[in-house]
């Protein structure tokens, strides 16, 4: 059966289940489609199809659904909403660029300085080069893994030698960190990897290790403390890497009033630390939701206040604050940080190094 615009619209707007799979994800699929062949989006963290087609329908759902109302009479809607998924795409892009772009580069040196100073009789560089030549099916991408890590040239001396221009091979290494080289690291070698960033224990006395971690781009690091750190005037630093916790430890996120966990660390929350899809605030599982997407930092500051009491009042739980709100939302850590000062004297409560940055 053949259904109208106005009649599919209305079915968005009513919850319809039916009309919602066949029609929102159906078009939304065939959006996806699209723009993934052109900004590759499947191998990026946070913009996988069900991330942005609930990022489309958070849009769609705050504005009553009037994006779509407002559809040219001579445009069919599934043309329209491919228009208006790419726009949810461009901004996605903005921020995962944004957010992982620097991170990603520092994670690659980080893996590189440490495959280069494995020894070579131990086995490393020859499963590295393995998994590479596995993953590319062409010649270009294990000979740039051999020259790299394992003959120790520079960039512009393997462009040099395969007749290949440096920005070509710069882009073919971060690919090949990205996609290969830095997860099977991490799988299979991630105990001897340090970033250099630190997290603080609560208990100064002995340094520890930080058993949190933080996804970046599907890559882990394991975040350590040295016992010069334990001089950082006692400053309570969420680990830049979480993908586990402590029994004791929650993962404290930014969500929405809908409790639509599709992106960014509110899916992280989702898929690891017990977030309830529906519930958009508080406590949850081992981890606690804060609205950030709803207006303003001002309706953002009594959802902040009720989880620093919350915080106060379970002295026996560590809660690791996430960059809420500077991600999907928008916000910079100076519009956000404010609202968590009152953070900086509850001891069981973690924040980001940017944030501490803004209070202090």
């Amino acid at each position: 059966m053949k259904y109208t615009d106005n009649y599919i619209i209305d079915g968005f707007r009513s919850f319809d289940p039916e009309i919602t799979k066949e029609y929102f994800y159906g078009y939304c699929r065939r959006a996806y489609n699209i723009y993934d062949h052109k900004y590759q989006l499947r191998n990026k963290t946070g913009l996988d199809f069900y991330s942005l087609a609930h990022e489309y329908y958070i849009h769609l759902l705050k504005h009553d659904f009037k994006p779509l109302l407002d559809k040219p009479k001579d445009m069919r809607l599934s043309s329209w909403m491919t228009q208006g998924f790419h726009f949810v795409v461009l901004d996605a892009l903005k921020a995962y660029n944004k957010e992982f772009e620097h991170q990603a580069d520092e994670a690659a040196d980080v893996v590189l300085e440490y495959v280069r100073s494995t020894d070579k009789e131990e086995g490393m560089l020859f499963h590295v080069a393995e998994a590479v030549a596995t993953f590319y099916h062409d010649r270009i991408m294990p000979e740039i893994a051999h020259m790299i890590f394992y003959a120790g040239f520079k960039q512009k001396e393997v462009a040099e030698r395969l007749g290949m221009t440096p920005a070509a091979i710069n882009q073919r290494y971060k690919k090949m960190m990205e996609e290969v080289v830095t997860p099977f690291i991490i799988e299979n070698y991630g105990k001897g990897l340090y970033t250099g960033k630190m997290a603080v224990c609560k208990d100064m006395a002995e340094p520890c290790s930080a058993s949190s971690y933080a996804p970046m781009d599907g890559m882990l690091f394991e975040c350590t403390i040295s016992k010069e750190s334990t001089s950082m005037d006692k400053k309570r630093i969420t680990p830049y890497f979480i993908s586990t916790l402590k029994p004791n430890e929650i993962f404290v996120f930014g969500s929405n009033l809908q409790g639509i966990h599709a992106g960014g660390a509110a899916r992280m929350a989702r898929t690891n630390f017990g977030a309830v899809m529906g519930n958009g605030v508080g406590m949850q599982g081992q981890s606690y939701a804060i609205p950030t997407m709803q207006g303003g930092v001002e309706t953002i500051k009594p959802y902040v206040d009720d989880f620093i009491a919350f915080a106060s009042q379970h002295p026996e739980l560590n809660f690791l604050v996430t960059p809420i709100g500077c991600g999907i939302a928008g916000f910079e850590p100076e519009d956000i940080a404010p609202l968590l000062a009152a953070a900086k004297n509850v001891e069981n409560i973690s924040l980001p190094e940017n944030f501490w940055d803004v209070i202090e």
